[in-house]
């Protein structure tokens, strides 16, 4: 019991710091960055984000790649990732925004980056939709797809279709399962399948990132497959 609780203590120092919080918000993108990167989002020295980014690593919340010279540092799992979401969560008590800020927080809330998945309005309207056609039933920590709901995820394109042909054996959980929205409060697609859909949605050109930020912005192409495939509509 004092280990546990020693071990949710850590966890809670390592995430509460606010350039280390920083640091992760922007990870949260699902793509790995470098510490001058990071640095940069943290308002802090890159000596001062690699200590940071040190302490991470020997928690178990970030993983490094090196490649060249350089070192790229991404969330170590889903399962950190959903963490972080959690506290998202808990913690979106706001204090009212400027017309500015309305404008840019209408953004993220239609499409953004939840880790490797979609998250927004868009996200959730197209699980909705799923939900109340039987493409994909809820169970207690899953989502099942039906033959319905594989025909209709083919149609989205690779990788997605390639995924949902070869039914990796994985568990249930992480094959496809309910994410619960940051903003919208309602489950969104996460694991394999939700991160193929978003995959999918970039390479067809139907969203496309903005630079340095989480918000996904849809395009025309993406209006008029969303509205085909899912119901949903600008």
């Amino acid at each position: 019991m004092v280990q546990t609780s020693r071990a949710f203590i850590n966890v809670g120092t390592l995430v509460g710091d606010h350039a280390r919080a920083a640091m992760l918000l922007t990870l949260m993108d699902g793509r790995a960055h470098t510490a001058s990167e990071l640095a940069g989002v943290a308002g802090i020295s890159p000596q001062t984000a690699s200590s940071h980014l040190r302490r991470l690593l020997d928690g178990g919340i970030l993983a490094v790649a090196v490649q060249g010279r350089h070192r790229y540092h991404r969330l170590a799992s889903a399962e950190v990732a959903d963490m972080l979401e959690g506290i998202l969560r808990f913690s979106d008590q706001r204090p009212p925004l400027s017309p500015r800020t309305v404008r840019v927080d209408a953004g993220f809330r239609r499409a953004r980056t939840c880790y490797r998945h979609l998250a927004g309005e868009y996200a959730v309207a197209i699980s909705d939709h799923l939900l109340s056609t039987g493409a994909i039933t809820a169970a207690a920590d899953h989502w099942q797809i039906s033959a319905h709901g594989a025909d209709v995820l083919r149609a989205v394109g690779e990788p997605l279709a390639e995924l949902i042909a070869r039914s990796p054996q994985v568990k249930p959980e992480r094959y496809c399962r309910g994410c619960l929205d940051c903003t919208e409060r309602r489950p969104h697609m996460a694991g394999m399948v939700g991160e193929a859909m978003l995959e999918s949605f970039l390479q067809n050109r139907w969203l496309r990132r903005l630079e340095g930020r989480r918000e996904l912005r849809l395009t025309p192409a993406g209006q008029e497959a969303f509205r085909r495939l899912f119901d949903v509509g600008d």
